[in-house]
């Protein structure tokens, strides 16, 4: 266990060594700003050229109690000088600003991991908050593990006291600089990125600027010249294709997406949404994009959001709504009148843990059930996920293009975890983005609101106000071809099969699936959604172990790729990890008859490599 010693008059003797990953994972409480110094060491890492990953945790409580376990605040990253898809099942570094964080977080820890620990926090009462009933500190608990404990608090007081004119509580708020400046000289990150981040900041109060940037210097030499660090480490840059980078969240391509989307079919974007944990970054990110054409409208409830979206459709634009699983609850009406009118809304769903409240900052999964059968009578949508945040951006244009051709509602299925973790996103030449057609009716001769194309079944969209297209829609069900109010048995039947018939021929504009590894062979790990870079990582390692082991993962759900079947057929096992018990599973079960095997965890945290290796290997 090092010792907390004064920095030395004398340079002391530093050793580097080259790593290819790290794993760093910063715990504190709610308030200590751990996912500000995260999203710092993340942002000076992607400009370092690193490949990276992250996962912000959080509590949902506004504020829970300072120093309690459920008021743990973390931030997980992944930083490699190689292509890498998750943020790391086990952190080879913590760094523990209270009791209550390394309580949390210590078993996630790897064995003979590193630990960096606040010791001014391990008061009598702050360890009674965390249920410890001896100091972990002082009972040897801790011998497992390369621990240095550092007084952050004193020493970060200390290094401002008579330089800045704040209040003790206002010069305790900047510690986590003082630990980010320790973290950046281990591992050999530079200052400028986060000295001029707090220079724009705060640039109104330069008290708080000197305070931050004093915070954040004093931790880089402390690590520098004590004895406490003799080793510190280097990761290179990744070596990735040539191009434009720059590090984006699943939330900020969500929105970025939906306004190339809309661009690229030369519609104005409509965003109707009430704010929620996790999709209100959706909203904030949109309503930057004015200049754009972009209108967004924070309703006063999921209702009103939802049939505003649907009043833009009507009238010709990108409607769009977006919500979490609680929210897509109350607009399954909505979405109804949708359906029947055969609009194109697009309705995000940032999936969270549920039911009803559950877990609002944890992910899951378990709202595929509710996007493809969540509503009354059948009422059939288009379905599709994105795999990872960058992937967000692509699928948010793939849901306007299929919303606009086949005149349906598309669910886009996103999830916590997507939200809010980060990576390097490619930024794409417009000229090699989808294109999206949008076609208008304007020939008033023999126009009827729902004959339809005899490829896609689409009925014709009209705008409202084009003379002699005068039409008539509504929740009503509507005549074949005349759209006259209809309440003949056949003709509802016939309606009802059109519907789910239009939904199914979109998959000729599904792309094929496509198999990581060997078309056939023992073991398929079939996912959706987030679970992309956990299997693929797995599949991946195990391969290298030549294990008969292949992957598929699935970005459109309702309908499947037509060679799923086939794909599925090929290989003796089938296993799908979800974060539900077994939505998809039972889905794939149904459709294609196959004992398909379902890996299910709920427990509001991704999937890590290991569990799915040691999951795989009971079929092995």
């Amino acid at each position: 266990m090092s010792a907390v010693l004064e920095p030395p008059v004398e340079a002391i003797d530093k050793h580097m060594e080259e790593l290819d990953t790290v794993t760093i994972r910063f715990a504190g409480d709610s308030g200590d700003g751990m996912q500000l110094t995260g999203t710092q060491f993340t942002n000076t890492s992607a400009i370092m050229g690193n490949d990276i990953s992250t996962l912000p945790d959080f509590p949902a409580e506004i504020r829970a109690p300072a120093g309690s376990l459920p008021g743990v605040s973390g931030f997980q990253l992944n930083f490699s000088s190689h292509d890498i898809r998750t943020p790391g099942d086990q952190p080879n570094v913590l760094v523990a600003m209270n009791p209550a964080a390394l309580k949390v977080n210590l078993p996630d820890l790897e064995e003979g991991g590193t630990l960096i620990i606040n010791t001014d926090e391990f008061t009598k009462d702050n360890l009674e908050h965390a249920a410890y009933k001896s100091n972990p500190l002082e009972d040897g608990s801790l011998a497992g593990y390369r621990v240095h404990q550092l007084p952050i608090s004193t020493l970060n007081r200390n290094a401002l006291k008579g330089n800045v004119q704040l209040s003790r509580k206002e010069i305790d708020r900047s510690k986590n600089f003082f630990a980010l400046g320790v973290l950046y000289w281990l591992y050999d990150r530079p200052l400028d990125p986060t000295l001029n981040w707090i220079n724009a900041k705060f640039k109104k109060n330069a008290e708080l600027v000197k305070a931050n940037e004093v915070a954040l210097k004093t931790g880089y030499n402390f690590a520098e010249t004590t004895e406490v660090f003799t080793t510190h480490y280097t990761v290179k840059k990744a070596v990735i294709a040539p191009g434009r980078y720059r590090k984006i969240t699943g939330n900020e391509a969500t929105a970025i997406g939906f306004v190339t989307a809309a661009q690229l079919a030369g519609r104005t974007l409509f965003y109707g949404s009430y704010p929620i944990t996790p999709a209100s970054d959706i909203l904030h990110e949109l309503a930057r994009h004015k200049n754009f054409g972009v209108k967004t409208f924070q309703a006063e409830d999921e209702i009103a959001a939802v049939c505003a979206a649907i009043g833009a459709s009507f009238a010709g634009h990108v409607g769009l709504t977006g919500t979490s699983g609680p929210g897509v609850a109350l607009k399954q009406e909505a979405i109804g009148l949708a359906v029947m009118t055969e609009l194109p809304l697009v309705i995000i769903n940032v999936q969270r843990g549920g039911p009803s409240t559950g877990l609002p900052t944890k992910t899951e999964q378990a709202d595929l059930f509710q996007a493809v059968w969540g509503r009354n009578g059948e009422c059939p949508a288009i379905v599709i996920a994105p795999a990872t945040p960058a992937d967000c951006f692509n699928m948010a244009i793939e849901a306007v293009r299929l919303a606009f051709k086949y005149m349906v509602p598309v669910f886009y299925l996103s999830d916590g975890y997507l939200a809010n973790g980060a990576e390097p996103w490619a930024v794409p030449a417009i000229e090699k983005l989808p294109r999206i057609e949008v076609k208008f009716a304007t020939d008033p001769n023999n126009f009827m609101p729902y004959s339809r194309d005899e490829v896609t079944l689409a009925r014709p969209f009209a705008l409202p106000g084009t003379p002699g297209l005068e039409h008539r829609i509504g929740g009503i069900e509507k005549q074949h071809i005349t759209g006259n109010v209809n309440y003949d048995p056949e003709n509802h039947h016939l309606m009802v099969k059109l519907r789910q018939e239009k939904v199914d021929r979109a998959a000729a504009d599904v792309p094929p699936v496509e198999v990581f590894g060997d078309a056939s062979g023992k073991v398929l790990v079939l996912g959706w959604g987030s679970t992309y870079g956990s299997i693929t990582s797995a599949v991946e390692r195990m391969r290298d172990e030549g294990k008969s082991v292949s992957s598929a993962h699935l970005r459109h759900l309702n309908p499947f790729p037509k060679n799923l079947g086939e794909v599925l057929s090929n290989f003796e096992t089938v296993i799908i990890p979800e974060m539900n018990l077994g939505q998809l599973c039972t889905m794939i079960r149904a459709r294609y008859l196959i004992d398909a095997v379902a890996f299910s965890k709920v427990k509001g945290r991704p999937f890590q490599i290991r569990e799915i290796v040691r999951k795989v290997e009971e079929y092995l």
